[in-house]
């Protein structure tokens, strides 16, 4: 937990700081002293200095944050019974609730050791409510907690004599909590905790960071029309993960996402090992390869299971059996990657790629949670696309490159929830709150105008809405300040604070037209289909579900319409949503790598003549250049597209791509997209109409396609308003939680959709569709992404006219027709002999004209 060094040189005299007698007798004890970076950690802290350290896996990064308040709370000692209310000194901020606990179980045995004057406690959402009672009553010193309780405290009355005497606030895991709606969230509270607390200090803890100097911002408080930031310690050192990736005898599929091939060899690396973490990216993934391990459990190894959706019983058994070494191995999703320290695994494997260089480099540090101790991972790759990845992202975890993502701009709706959490607390005068707001990294630039449409949108739900009473949740005083209507405001906003929110599945029901034209009620269930996919489609596309070619109709309340299709092309038939997206960074990388033989040499000989093969047919794609195939196969004509840039933003360029096709008269039946291609399918010879007739590939590729054809298809999709359903939640207008009930998916969705209505109609510029548009663009659309893609490929787009598919596009063409199964992102059912049969094409067995 808190590693320290037997052979550190002598500290340098302005790391010289003065640890009292329980400290040095506790490292003498040990046979440790503290490493330089903790001392120089304490010593910048206790000079009122907040700091952000970077350091490796097993550095002792968690110690560093702890020591200047275990420091601070021995000098100051045991506060007397009877003594006046002195509040927390130390406010602990974890990502995740696992961490949190975790951090408590390990800080209490050093505490415990040294007999410190220190009571700690952690404060989660699994935290009993009289717990939490009591400790607004009686606050211990060190509080571990996360950003949803954080904003809760500071929304309570009695928030300023809760912390008029934090000293100390502990960001752990920093990187992964800045980048998110969490982390505007969280960043809102610090500003109003510096005002409560003035003399307020934050210390950063982070292993994997891109851009230092954006952390280091986030931590201090951002003064009107200037920049300032907190002070920096960088740990260079420690030793080199050892990383592999699975090379076994084997056959690597051309595509899928299972690795089901390797299985044993998986099985193999846990027997040979302690402890061994797996770690994949969605929890259908993890409940297979826990399925597919105890099929082959032949000696009854001790295997468990890790997700977010599991019991929180579940999850702590699991968490303490961990600890205690009873397991061999357990099967995590990222509820496990971050800051977790089980010095005793041995083992990290990596099943499937692991979408980005940062994320790599964070769960390899689970095993061997030590410094000096070189961390053993095994990168498991699904197809032979991945095994290109996947070296693309152990090279870079070698030479140390970073892709976290920017801190970005503060969401509204965000900011709409803070807003009245304030207004909880007690009245505000708006132009104090929007100065506090403005001292938050990500809101110092808010313009006051967006703050007053922010302030209206809590007080009347905005001009289309304020003639409602219930969306007038603050009003003004007399005096001109902001408070809340009535005490329920308050209870309703306990019940709903946060910024996560489920994306549920929809039933899909089979409905017919009546003699008028109109669906009818009823219909036969299909079954269920992710949100998110349906969101991306328009009245009219096809999709495969349940064995059958369906026509989307539309979406009713929380139920997906649809009807018989009497064609046999679904307009996208595929989905694999729920995936982390592809790294830019790697991105990159494995274009380099395909342009570059030299690194293409490093592949095993099984990816390696996968690509000679088709150099041999087609062409390997330069860097910078975009590669189109076209091809013929069956009745069909293909365009397949290599653009590297991850599955939502060539979801969105498929979309896109197929209604400038149709208006061109070329007929597209549909697309289907990976991380790595994108193939777009019509009766027409496409390739023959680029080089006859417009538009030419150069027009198809222009970046005006991000212009009106954006804003057309947007408006005839169901995205934007599954968005705004997210957003209207977030920002307090739609709550999901009432005193003893929850609101179904179903109420949620239809009073979002009402409301979404309205505002489109009677008010467009409402603020929450405008922050709707923002959190489309950036994240479900991938629009940033696709634009830099269209500048990039500008001038760089090749041809290629080919009489059969290529190696490189088996694997999207695999995509067309597999039929989705029920749940997160699950593997697709698909048959061997479709799969043969596309390879043999591919590698020209079999094939002869008119085939």
């Amino acid at each position: 937990m808190f590693p320290v060094n037997r052979i550190d040189p002598p500290l340098p005299e302005s790391n010289a700081v003065t640890l009292t007698a329980p400290f040095l007798r506790w490292f003498a004890e040990k046979g440790w002293r503290p490493r330089a970076h903790q001392l120089e950690l304490l010593s910048r802290a206790e000079a009122g200095e907040s700091t952000l350290l970077i350091a490796p896996t097993g550095a002792g990064k968690t110690l560093a944050g702890f020591l200047p308040s275990l420091v601070d709370l021995t000098r100051r000692g045991k506060v007397p019974p009877g003594s006046a209310f002195v509040g927390i000194h130390t406010l602990y901020i974890s990502p995740l609730k696992a961490l949190a606990v975790d951090i408590e179980r390990n800080l209490m045995k050093p505490v415990n050791e040294m007999g410190l004057p220190v009571r700690i406690e952690n404060r989660t959402g699994d935290t009993p409510q009289g717990k939490r009672q009591r400790q607004k009553l009686n606050p211990p010193d060190l509080l571990l907690t996360t950003p949803e309780q954080l904003a809760l405290l500071i929304a309570d009355g009695e928030a300023e004599r809760f912390f008029k005497n934090l000293r100390y606030v502990v960001l752990d895991e920093l990187h992964s909590l800045v980048t998110s709606k969490r982390g505007h969230l969280l960043a809102l509270g610090l500003a109003r905790l510096r005002r409560l607390a003035p003399g307020l200090q934050t210390i950063g803890l982070s292993a994997t960071v891109a851009e230092p100097m954006e952390l280091q911002r986030w931590l201090v408080g951002q003064p009107p029309g200037e920049q300032s930031h907190a002070g920096l310690i960088t740990v260079s050192g420690g030793a080199k993960p050892e990383i592999s990736i699975l090379r076994g005898d084997n056959h690597v599929p051309w595509a899928g996402h299972s690795a089901r091939y390797a299985i044993p060899d998986v099985y193999a690396a846990i027997k040979q090992h302690g402890t061994t973490l797996l770690f994949v990216n969605t929890r259908s993934q993890a409940e297979m390869l826990f399925q597919e391990l105890w099929t082959i459990n032949d000696d009854n190894l001790p295997i468990a299971l890790h997700h977010g959706s599991l019991d929180v019983a579940q999850r702590r058994k699991v968490e303490a059996a961990m600890a205690e070494n009873r397991l061999r191995a357990v099967v995590a999703t990222s509820t496990l990657d971050l800051g977790i320290d089980w010095g005793d695994v041995d083992l990290v494997v990596h099943v499937g790629a692991p979408k980005g260089a940062s994320r790599l480099a964070q769960r390899i540090g689970r095993a061997n949670h030590r410094m000096d101790e070189p961390s053993r991972a095994i990168l498991v790759p699904a197809n032979r696309f991945e095994v290109m990845e996947c070296q693309a992202a152990l090279d870079a975890n070698y030479i140390g490159a970073q892709d976290t993502p920017p801190v970005g701009r503060g969401a509204l709706d965000v900011l709409a929830q803070h807003v009245l959490g304030m207004a909880c607390a007690r009245p505000f005068d708006a132009v104090e709150l929007h100065d506090e707001i403005t001292t938050a990294a990500p809101y110092a630039d808010l313009p006051w105008e967006t703050f007053e449409r922010v302030v209206d949108l809590v007080a009347t739900g905005g001009y289309a809405l304020r003639t409602y009473e219930r969306y007038a949740r603050i009003r003004k005083t007399k005096e001109g300040r902001w408070r809340i209507s009535n005490p329920m405001v308050a209870q309703q906003y306990r019940l709903n604070v946060g910024t996560i929110v489920e994306s549920p599945m929809l039933n899909v029901r089979m409905v017919k037209r009546n003699a008028r034209g109109s669906l009818g009620r009823g219909g036969m269930p299909l079954g269920k289909v992710e949100e998110y996919f349906l969101e991306m489609l328009s009245p009219g596309d096809t999709f495969l579900f349940s064995g059958k070619v369906l026509r989307f109709e539309g979406i009713r309340e929380n139920e997906c319409l649809v009807s018989q299709a009497c064609s046999f092309d679904p307009k996208v038939p595929s989905y694999a949503g729920g995936k982390f997206p592809l790294s830019t960074y790697l991105a990159a990388q494995v274009r380099k790598m395909l342009a570059d033989p030299a690194r293409r040499a490093t592949l095993p000989d099984q990816v390696r003549d996968w690509l000679a093969l088709q150099g041999d047919i087609s062409m390997l794609p330069g860097e910078d250049e975009l590669l189109i195939e076209t091809f013929p196969r069956g009745s069909r004509h293909y365009m397949v597209t290599y653009a590297f840039e991850g599955r939502l933003a060539h979801q969105t360029l498929g979309m896109l791509l197929t209604r400038r096709l149709d208006r061109a008269g070329l007929k597209p039946l549909g697309f289907v997209a990976t991380d790595y291609s994108l193939a777009v399918w019509a009766i027409d010879d496409l390739g023959a109409a680029f080089q006859t007739r417009a538009p030419s590939l150069a027009e198809l590729f222009d970046e005006d396609m991000l212009g009106d054809d954006l804003e057309a298809w947007l408006n005839e999709s169901f995205l934007l308003k599954r968005t705004f359903r997210t957003c209207a939640v977030i920002a307090g207008l739609i709550d999901q939680r009432h005193p003893g009930k929850e609101k179904t998916g179903r109420q949620v969705t239809v009073s979002a959709d009402l409301i979404y209505d309205v505002l489109r109609m009677h008010e467009p510029d409402h603020i929450l569709l405008e922050a709707t548009r923002n959190d489309a663009a950036a994240g479900l659309l991938d629009i940033g992404r696709l634009g830099s893609m269209l500048k990039r490929i500008k001038g760089h787009i090749t041809h290629r006219q080919l009489d059969r598919i290529s190696p490189l596009a088996v694997p999207v063409m695999l995509e067309i027709g597999r039929e989705s199964v029920h749940g997160e992102a699950q593997d697709f059912l698909l048959t061997e002999a479709a799969a043969d049969e596309l390879i043999n094409e591919a590698m020209g067995i079999g094939h002869g004209a008119g085939e």
